[in-house]
């Protein structure tokens, strides 16, 4: 599906959106739910990643087919690892098969798992045969993927002795592994994380929880571009949000002052303010933390004609593609100055954007979201629009609320 989009007419913005519910607390939600039956879960987020998750949990024999959903990938390695009885071929789609899992797979094995490559050493598609878990203690390079370790962190509980999971280097991605431990909190199981050394304590049977998921704050993240880009006095409200949020991109509310926006906490929502205030021509911001928001800001600042210096995106390069140099080439086809390396992003302030870019979205939701918001400066196309469903099916809708013009071609 392609689409040619143009932004409202008048600049000045007034909406109210209800986005659904994270996807990141989805997947771990639904994980603790097939450990622990007892768990219900509210406001779950229906995005396709968050379905294939739920349908891959209840499969016991067989092929489980992920797709593009790479967290649903290192979740359920873990899962299906720990269950005993249960033999699956773990796969996904082509760009699954080059996104490694051999850093998750090695620590598994170290812990007993019984896994094998069916392919490509280090990479899906993987067979896994469940086993009773019982050794307790693994460590990991700290500057991988989080996934990885909330992978180990999610079946702790239930394995026979916990476990003690020891960081290697420079910790990265830290608000997500604290996701997954609040959510363990929630619950009822204790945990640790002290330096380096994460302890997650076993816990056989819990009392009965409900675990409601917050909104997602990536999907927010959309909005505050689209606010940054609009006149002043513009205001878009969000729901179902929250000030002590356990998602890192939660961020986002600190970050986006610096472009003029301005955000205000209600009673499970967010009100984004466009003001007056004077965006500086270059930012520089350390995004370690909140890597999946680094295609966001950079078009962002594109839009407004400025510049920016974007560093701790080494985890980019195994997403759905290659993010840095996806970013590097659709920026670069709308006329932007930008270079990249491995682990950041520069780029320099111009007030040159060329129309009718059709922008490519390689098999990655958050290039089509990221770059929708442009539409407030210019006209552009984006190819394989659908995309959208991985994380945010109601994407394109939403925007047609804020009187953006979206034909279908």
């Amino acid at each position: 599906m392609k689409l040619h989009l143009s932004g409202p007419s008048n600049k000045n913005l007034q909406a109210d959106i209800t986005i659904t519910g994270s996807k990141s607390e989805s997947n771990r939600s639904l994980l603790l739910a097939a450990l622990y039956p007892n768990i219900t879960i509210d406001n779950l987020s229906n995005s396709d990643d968050a379905e294939v998750m739920g349908k891959g949990l209840k499969i016991t024999k067989g092929t489980v087919d992920i797709h593009h959903a790479g967290t649903a990938m290192r979740f359920l390695t873990g899962y299906f690892a720990s269950q005993e009885g249960r033999e699956v071929v773990l796969t996904g789609s082509k760009r699954m098969t080059e996104r490694p899992i051999q850093i998750l797979v090695d620590a598994l094995r170290t812990l007993g798992a019984d896994i094998s490559y069916v392919q490509n050493e280090g990479y899906p598609p993987i067979d896994i045969k469940g086993k009773k878990i019982v050794k307790d203690k693994v460590s990991l390079p700290a500057n991988v993927s989080s996934q990885y370790i909330s992978s180990l962190l999610l079946i702790a509980p239930s394995l026979e002795n916990g476990l003690e999971l020891q960081l290697e280097g420079k910790i990265t991605s830290v608000p997500y592994i604290k996701m997954t431990l609040g959510l363990l909190e929630d619950i009822g199981v204790q945990s640790s994380f002290e330096g380096n050394t994460i302890k997650v304590f076993p816990k056989k049977r819990i009392t009965p929880a409900t675990l409601v998921v917050e909104s997602d704050w990536s999907s927010a993240s959309y909005f505050y571009s689209i606010v940054a880009l609009s006149e002043p006095s513009s205001e878009i409200t969000l729901s179902a949000y929250k000030k002590e949020s356990l998602q890192g991109d939660s961020v986002l509310s600190e970050i986006y002052t610096a472009f003029g926006v301005a955000t205000s906490f209600g009673k499970n929502k967010i009100t984004l303010r466009k003001t007056n205030k004077e965006v500086l021509a270059n930012h520089a911001i350390d995004l370690s933390n909140a890597p999946d928001i680094a295609q966001t800001i950079a078009v962002t600042c594109f839009g407004l004609g400025i510049g920016c210096h974007l560093t701790g995106l080494h985890t980019l390069k195994i997403k759905e593609t290659d993010r840095l140099e996806a970013l590097d080439t659709e920026l670069s086809k709308l006329g932007a100055n930008i270079s990249v390396t491995d682990k950041t992003l520069t780029l320099s302030p111009s007030n040159e954007i060329i129309e009718n870019v059709a922008i490519d979205t390689y098999n990655d939701h958050r290039m089509a979201m990221a770059f929708a918001p442009l539409a407030m400066r210019t006209t552009l196309y984006v190819n394989d629009a659908e995309v959208v469903s991985k994380s945010y099916p109601d994407f394109w809708v939403d925007l047609e609320q804020l009187q953006f013009s979206i034909k279908e071609l």
